[in-house]
C-alpha cells in the first residue's frame, strides 16, 4: 500500500476510535441501513436487466451503487474511500477472480477424487451464462459492500481486526441461514470457508475489489460451470453436470460445497496466507 492511503487510513481509524459509542454506533446503524439498501438496488438492477434484455444494466447499477458508497464515505468520514481505487480496479478485481475460480476447482476436484461426486459435460448456453455472470455480480457487489466495506471496516477501525474477522464472518455464515437446505453447521461453514476469507482478502489488499472477484467467481463456477447447488439454491443454465453420492460432510449435500468440510479446509488455507502475508508486510 501507498504511504498516502496508509496515513488516511490511519488519521480516519484514530478519529473513529475517539468517537463517543452512542455516536458511533448511529453512524454505524445508518450506514449498516445505507448498504443493505445499496444491495437491493443492484439486485433491482440485475431483474431489470431480466426484463429488457440488456445485461449492462447491472453493471450499471453496480457502478451506481459504488459510486453511492463512495461519496457515502467521502461526506461521513472527509476522505474518498481507498477501498474502491480506480488504479487497482482491473488487477484487483482479476486477482480475485482467479482466487475465487481455483478455490472452488480445488474443492470440486478434491470431491471428485475422493470418489463422492462425478462430472459430466452438460452443455452451453450463451444467454444462460451471461445471465449467471450478471446475477453473481449483483450479489457480490451488494454483499461484499455490507459485510466488508461497511461491517467488518467499521469494527475494524473501531476496535481491532480480530473482532471484525469474527464479527463480520458470523453475520455472513447466519445470514445464509434462511436459505433452503440451511442448517447450523452449513452456516458455521460459510462463516469460516467465506466470512474469514472474504474478510482476509479485503484486510490483504485493501480494496473491495479482491473480495467481489473472489464471491464472484466462487458463486459463479460453482453454480454454473459445475451445476452445483450455491448455498442451498440451484443457479439455473450450467456447463457441467455434477452428480453427488458420498456423506454430506464431504459433498455438502443439497446446499452444496459451501457446507463441505473440504471447502473449510481449503479456504482456511488461503485465509492463513493472506493473513499472514498482510501482517508480515
Amino acid at each position: 500500500m501507498g504511504v498516502g492511503n496508509h496515513s488516511v487510513n490511519s488519521n480516519m481509524a484514530t478519529l473513529v476510535r475517539q468517537l463517543a459509542w452512542w455516536k458511533w454506533a448511529l453512524l454505524f446503524i445508518a450506514a449498516f441501513i445505507l448498504s443493505v439498501l445499496g444491495s437491493g438496488f443492484v439486485e433491482a438492477g440485475f431483474e431489470l436487466s431480466n426484463i429488457f434484455g440488456h445485461p449492462s444494466m447491472t453493471v450499471i447499477f453496480a457502478a451506481i451503487i459504488l459510486g453511492l458508497y463512495a461519496l457515502f464515505v467521502r461526506l461521513l468520514e472527509s476522505h474518498w474511500p481507498t477501498d474502491l481505487s480506480l488504479r487497482r480496479l482491473i488487477p484487483h478485481t482479476l486477482l480475485g477472480l482467479l482466487v475465487g475460480g481455483i478455490c472452488m476447482v480445488l474443492v470440486v476436484s478434491t470431491i471428485v477424487a475422493s470418489g463422492c461426486a462425478t462430472v459430466t459435460w452438460r452443455g452451453f448456453s450463451e444467454e444462460g451464462q451471461w445471465r449467471a455472470i450478471m446475477l453473481f455480480l449483483a450479489v457480490a457487489v451488494g454483499e461484499e459492500i455490507i459485510c466488508r466495506g461497511v461491517l467488518f471496516r467499521w469494527i475494524d477501525e473501531r476496535w481491532n481486526t480480530g473482532a471484525a474477522l469474527l464479527i463480520s464472518a458470523l453475520f455472513f455464515g447466519l445470514g445464509h441461514l434462511p436459505n433452503d437446505h440451511a442448517t447450523w453447521w452449513s452456516s458455521l461453514a460459510i462463516s469460516i470457508e467465506a466470512g474469514l476469507l472474504l474478510a482476509a482478502a479485503y484486510k490483504w489488499s485493501g480494496t473491495l475489489w479482491v473480495p467481489i472477484g473472489i464471491h464472484w467467481a466462487w458463486n459463479y463456477v460453482q453454480g454454473n460451470v459445475f451445476g452445483l447447488a450455491v448455498s442451498g439454491t440451484h443457479a439455473g443454465t450450467t456447463m457441467l453436470m455434477t452428480t453427488v453420492n458420498g456423506p454430506d460432510i464431504i459433498t455438502g449435500g443439497a446446499f452444496g460445497p459451501e457446507a463441505s468440510i473440504i471447502s473449510v479446509f481449503i479456504c482456511t488455507l488461503y485465509t492463513i496466507v493472506l493473513l499472514s502475508n498482510r501482517y508480515r508486510r
